[in-house]
């Protein structure tokens, strides 16, 4: 029985339309590849060895073949066996027991629901993840409230991220820790501040405060494309080739406590005060981009980021929708082009001034 070379499961080729990427889902990284290699991937993998290979396209392209299983083997992403139907492919489906895994709250000077009666609801709903967003200066005794309660309660969520407005008192080391107090807070991120600021608060860099001299607002930051985000990670992956990878199991508490699917986009199913998430959540259209994946929106579809990448449909160019009468537009504020393979500033594209001036946000 002769040897073949096989991929590692959990090394995954996604082809684009110029280019395509082998993404490694347990080293969270990923390579550039030709598009050529991936089709000798997608047809021989587990079925030929190199030897092979070569005798398939007549001994023409023996050299680049040669360079193509060199770098594959040096970055290890095949092995050779004779029984490549012992390792079968990764399990792609998506599991999650829960019905929200993630959510994010806004508050400003003008906010005035109770936000401790949102807490409650997304325990109900067993949400684990959560981002809170402050766009006005706070006393850091309403995150000590917030976290005390939310310890006192036992509540399931374990995993918050405070968006924070500068002020004197939100110094490093009072913010340090707080982190190492409450194991829930898995990041600071504080806007307008004087100076650009990135600090690891664990060995696995999984913790982090950030200072920016940026002003975050939903309008400014919701949306944006940048390779510096993407995540190539399994639970990534496999959400986004099975879900819409921004909006698939998130709710969303804008500031006027209005419930939405992300704070930045215009409809609502409800306001906190009066309306529970739980209810929120069975409205016939809260879920409707659930199950939008990238395979379907224009452009995404035709890229090789789009299983690490995330969408955004508060923000598109506004050029498609589909039979179901959802927006399948390009995000907006993306400034790849899976055609060419180059990134260009999204904001100045001439292409997208139109739906640049229908959100106004010109500047």
């Amino acid at each position: 029985m002769k040897e073949v070379f096989r991929l590692y499961p959990n090394c995954i080729p996604v082809k684009g339309s110029i280019n395509s990427i082998i993404c490694d889902l347990q080293r969270g990284n990923y390579e550039f590849i030709p598009n050529d290699l991936y089709d000798i991937l997608k047809k021989f993998d587990g079925k030929k060895n190199k030897k092979d290979i070569k005798i398939h396209y007549k001994n023409q392209y023996d050299g680049i073949i040669d360079e193509y299983f060199d770098f594959l083997l040096e970055k290890e992403f095949i092995f050779f066996t004779q029984n490549p139907k012992y390792y079968p492919k990764m399990d792609l489906d998506f599991h999650y027991p829960f019905e929200i895994s993630n959510a994010i709250i806004d508050l400003d000077t003008t906010s005035n629901y109770n936000l401790f009666k949102v807490f409650t609801n997304l325990d109900n709903l067993n949400c684990k993840f959560l981002q809170i967003r402050f766009y006005h200066k706070i006393k850091l005794e309403i995150i000590n409230d917030i976290l005390n309660f939310i310890n006192k309660n036992e509540m399931i969520i374990s995993s918050i991220s405070f968006i924070l407005q500068f002020s004197p008192d939100l110094n490093i080391q009072i913010l340090q820790n707080m982190v190492v107090e409450y194991p829930r807070i898995t990041s600071f991120i504080i806007s307008n501040s004087k100076k650009e600021e990135y600090i690891f608060i664990d060995s696995k860099n999984t913790k982090f405060i950030i200072f920016t001299t940026q002003k975050i607002s939903p309008q400014l930051h919701c949306g944006k494309i940048k390779s510096d985000y993407f995540a190539t990670n399994i639970q990534m992956y496999t959400e986004a080739v099975n879900h819409n990878s921004c909006l698939h199991k998130k709710i969303a508490i804008d500031k006027d406590g209005n419930i939405k699917n992300c704070p930045a986009m215009p409809e609502s199913f409800g306001n906190i005060k009066n309306t529970t998430l739980e209810q929120a959540l069975q409205h016939a259209d809260f879920k409707k981009y659930w199950n939008l994946t990238k395979d379907e929106i224009e452009a995404c579809k035709d890229c090789e980021f789009r299983y690490i990448c995330t969408d955004c449909r508060a923000y598109t160019e506004r050029t498609h929708s589909n039979e179901n009468g959802l927006d399948i537009s390009k995000p907006l504020k993306c400034g790849y082009d899976p055609y060419t393979g180059e990134w260009e500033e999204w904001s100045t594209n001439p292409l997208k001034q139109k739906a640049i001036q229908y959100y106004g946000i010109q500047n």
